[in-house]
């Protein structure tokens, strides 16, 4: 197959070309690029690798040189590649390889081999195609495992023996689920038997590595299409069994629950049709993550799980930190809408007051949107009438909101009012009754009992403080800039 007529579009090709002639070396395309180009799919940040009998350092210099424009080359001698950044991509530059394993490592050991070489120890059919880039075939595409016919099949197989390429690097497992939910592939059945055979050794991977996979198949336009092959190969109980614990549905008294497990599943592709955020997607995959741990029957209403989202929210952490996630805003995000997720549903259901809506914004700050797409997405009845009406009663809150107080600054609310001014007002130190007072003066600004201005939350904090024994010591003025004052006035 000629593909010099999608190549000569763009001059990074000549330009690796002509730097491999002028080192008397070969020079190939090869991965996913040529597997994308095929399959017409555009990606945002577009990736090239290209593979050299000889050394990729050195053909990267070479290319650094003759481009012109002076592009920094980022060598790794250990591993005998370089990267550039060149034309508003990234290029990769590695020479031809074999690889062997030893059976209780990862590291392989590393050889100079043939194209040949490097094709076969590639992970999959579609992803060891190769375009050539030297003189005597340029453009022509090398196709040694049928990578083509696969990528019409819409199959994921190895190369060689899978139990071969599982077992040198055990990683590709995930990747093999990671390619067949990015591009709605099936894996091939002789592929798939030996990712279950071979489960146990995804053990000697790092967590970052195998977070990485992960998230992508989160990212994927279907994101539940993985975790069942996950699941079905037996690598998520190996890498998220808190996630498993949610599968089944329980019956006492004729009376059952809904499988957590796959609507969990369901709320997670809801979401992806409207979201790209990973985090986002994170919490909808732990939204109900407590659900096992707070499960309960009672003989009257059924099946409870009562709690579930502040046991949840405690577990965000626990699981971001096992899985390597970044323990910071991220982490909070995804620790704030799995506390919340219940409170628009719950706002639904019982007439909307000023003051749950308020609570609402303030509580949710920034991440009200966010917040009112994973309720949305939650509903998965199968009574499709249910589920209309549900979403209609939330066009209603999410329009309350936009009615009540003004929301931007209702985000980051804060009453006049704080814990400096009560400790010096009633000569108090640190303690309970300053946080009890504090929080009686939040609740009523947020119930439209006082206006958040000076004068009306002072009284109101003056009153609380006589109910609580306490005497006026120091007669506080207001101060110079109350910047939050009637942010809460309708």
């Amino acid at each position: 197959m000629d593909m010099r007529p999608h190549i000569e579009q763009h001059p990074v090709f000549r330009l690796v070309a002509d730097s491999a002639q002028n080192l008397d070396i070969e020079a190939y395309v090869v991965g996913g690029y040529v597997r994308d180009l095929l399959l017409k799919r555009k990606k945002q940040k577009q990736d090239l690798d290209f593979v050299c009998v000889g050394s990729g350092i050195e053909l990267a210099q070479k290319v650094a040189q003759l481009s012109q424009k002076n592009p920094q080359v980022h060598s790794f001698q250990r591993f005998g590649t370089a990267m550039i950044r060149l034309f508003d991509l990234d290029l990769e530059f590695v020479g031809a390889r074999k690889e062997s394993y030893n059976q209780d490592s990862r590291k392989p050991v590393v050889e100079d081999g043939t194209l040949q070489d490097d094709q076969n120890r590639r992970d999959f059919t579609i992803n060891s195609l190769a375009i050539s880039l030297n003189a005597k075939d340029y453009g022509q595409l090398l196709d040694p495992f049928d990578g083509v016919r696969d990528l019409q099949r819409k199959l994921i197989k190895t190369p060689l023996s899978p139990n071969q390429t599982f077992s040198d690097d055990p990683l590709r497992m995930m990747r093999a689920i990671r390619f067949a939910s990015e591009l709605n592939f099936d894996i091939e059945a002789r592929t798939f038997e030996s990712i279950q055979q071979n489960k146990e050794r995804i053990k000697i991977i790092s967590q970052e590595r195998i977070t990485d996979e992960l998230n992508k198949i989160i990212l994927s336009p279907v994101p539940s299409y993985g975790f069942k092959l996950l699941f079905h190969s037996g690598l998520l109980p190996i890498i998220f069994p808190e996630f498993c614990e949610l599968l089944g549905a329980e019956v006492q008294d004729g009376k059952s629950h809904k499988d957590n497990f796959y609507h969990t599943l369901q709320v997670l592709d809801n979401l992806s049709k409207y979201s790209h955020d990973l985090w986002l997607r994170w919490a909808a995959i732990l939204h109900d993550i407590a659900k096992p741990q707070t499960k309960r029957f009672d003989k009257k209403v059924g099946w409870t799980f009562h709690g579930h989202e502040e046991k949840g929210a405690k577990m965000v952490p626990f699981i971001f930190r096992k899985m390597r996630l970044p323990l910071n805003e991220k982490m909070r995000f995804v620790q704030k809408l799995v506390r919340l997720h219940l409170r628009p549903i719950a706002l639904v259901k019982e007439t909307i007051t000023d003051s749950a809506i308020r609570r609402l914004v303030v509580e949710a700050g920034d991440d009200v949107e966010a917040l009112m797409m994973l309720c949305r997405a939650d509903i998965t009845s199968k009574d499709h009438n249910r589920v209309a009406r549900y979403l209609q009663n939330f066009d209603k809150v999410e329009q309350k909101i936009l009615d009540v107080g003004e929301k931007d600054r209702l985000r980051n609310f804060k009453p006049v009012i704080d814990g400096e001014h009560i400790m010096e007002i009633f000569n108090l130190k640190p303690c309970p009754v300053v946080g009890q007072i504090k929080l009686a003066v939040r609740e009523a600004i947020l119930e439209g009992l006082i206006s958040n201005e000076w004068e009306a939350a002072l009284a109101f904090t003056l009153k609380v403080g006589e109910k609580n024994g306490l005497k006026i010591v120091n007669k506080i003025s207001k101060p110079i800039s109350t910047p939050q004052e009637n942010e809460l006035e309708d």
